[in-house]
This record gives structure tokens, sequence and C-alpha cells, in this order.
């Protein structure tokens, strides 16, 4: 069994072009998306489509929530969110505002002997930060009554072993923080005898297209400069 995972697309439509078309050629058996499908970028009733399209297994992610609510519930109240959340807001159709509204907030899969638990922040918070070894990550890693937790929001991919569980962050397809332009999403490989592994794929895109779209629709400089960089 081979599952892609991605999340943190964040209204970029050609980083997650680009990612299926790569996830295609990697002959997997399922994609799960861990949610943020919106926010940010400047394609977010596109990206929804095209999840739509795809029959994609999909969670709701905490910049979903908001967008959803209308205020900052489950996002930081910034300069560049202030333009932001009203603009994703004011942009969304009613019919994929009401896909992010029924999106289930966590998901479990077996796969042979093995339990699959999938958040967008952790078990706790839609919005807590799973860091790589952080007290967060611990205290809920070391409470798992799972074999492996997969877990998005901080776009920062990692995979660490603790003892016989298994933590794994996919990162980002559409707004990275590794400090490159670049998509990043994961491979869960599970084998009924060699059990679970995991890889991290990165992949480049044409950014210069995102950002020009963001440009025509006047993103502040701010945000624009994060799709260019990979820094937030």
């Amino acid at each position: 069994m081979r599952i892609a995972v991605i999340s943190d697309i964040h209204g970029n439509l050609y980083a997650l072009m680009e990612v299926l078309q790569n996830i295609d050629e990697q002959n997997v058996d399922s994609i799960i998306c861990l949610g943020d499908l919106v926010g940010y970028g400047p394609h977010p009733n596109e990206v929804i489509g095209l999840i739509r399209r795809r029959g994609i297994l999909c969670i709701k992610g905490n910049y979903d929530t908001s967008v959803v609510e209308n205020k900052f519930s489950y996002i930081r109240e910034t300069s560049v969110n202030s333009f932001s959340l009203p603009w994703t807001v004011e942009e969304l159709r009613a019919l994929n505002k009401a896909y992010l509204e029924n999106l289930p907030e966590s998901l479990t899969l077996k796969f042979f002997d093995k339990t699959l638990h999938f958040v967008h922040g952790s078990p706790r918070a839609i919005n807590e930060y799973m860091i790589e070894g952080s007290d967060a990550a611990n205290e809920v890693m070391n409470n798992l009554q799972y074999d492996m937790l997969v877990c998005a929001h901080t776009h920062i991919p990692y995979t660490k072993n603790y003892g016989n569980k298994i933590l794994l962050n996919d990162g980002s397809v559409g707004k990275p923080k590794i400090g490159r332009p670049n998509c990043t999403y994961a491979l869960i490989d599970i084998d009924k005898e060699s059990g679970i592994k995991t890889s991290i794929i990165e992949i480049p895109y044409n950014y210069g297209k995102t950002v020009k779209d963001m440009q025509m629709k006047n993103f502040p400089e701010i945000l624009i400069h994060s799709y260019k960089s990979g820094i937030e």
C-alpha cells in the first residue's frame, strides 16, 4: 500500500498541479490531503475544484476553518491575514465554502496491522504546531494510541521515530517554509512484512506564474515575497 500525503496548498493551483503530476508517476494507491486548501494564495476556488475532481480524501485545516467562520478563530491576526482572510472569504464560492465546512477534522485508517491517524495540526488542536523535537510533539507522541501520526500545519516536512511509533509531517504543497520555493509532500509505504516506510518528496514548480497572478490581484508584496523565497 502506497499513500501520498499533501497539505497546505493555500490557494496555489500551479503548485498543486505540479505535485499531482509527480504523484501520478509514483504508483500510489491513494492520496490524502491534510487541509489548508485556501488562504494566502490567489486560486482558492480552482484548488478546491481540482481536489474535488480528483476525488482526493481530505480533512479540514485551520485556515479552512477560519475562512468558513470568517474570523480569526484559528489563525493569527497579522497584517497579511488581515488582507488574506477577507479576500479569500469574498472570493470563495458558496459551494466551495460548504465543501470546506463539511470536511472532517481527522481521519483514522488501518492497513494490515498498522493504524494511522491523520490530522492537520495535532490530535489536540487543529492549529497546534507539531515542530520537530518540540515539547508538544513529545507529549502527543508519548500518549499516541496509534502506530503513526501524520500531520501538517508547520509547512516544514520531517519524519521522527518515537520507539515503535512514527511522526510524519508532509510539509507544504503551496506555501513552503523551507527556504526554497519548492513543493513538498510525503509518501507512506505500508507492507505486511516490513511495516511502514516514509519518504519526503521535494519538487520545484513555476512559482513565477503564481506570483504574477498575485500581483495582478494586488496582493501585498510581503505575501508575494513569501511565495518567491520559501520563507514566511
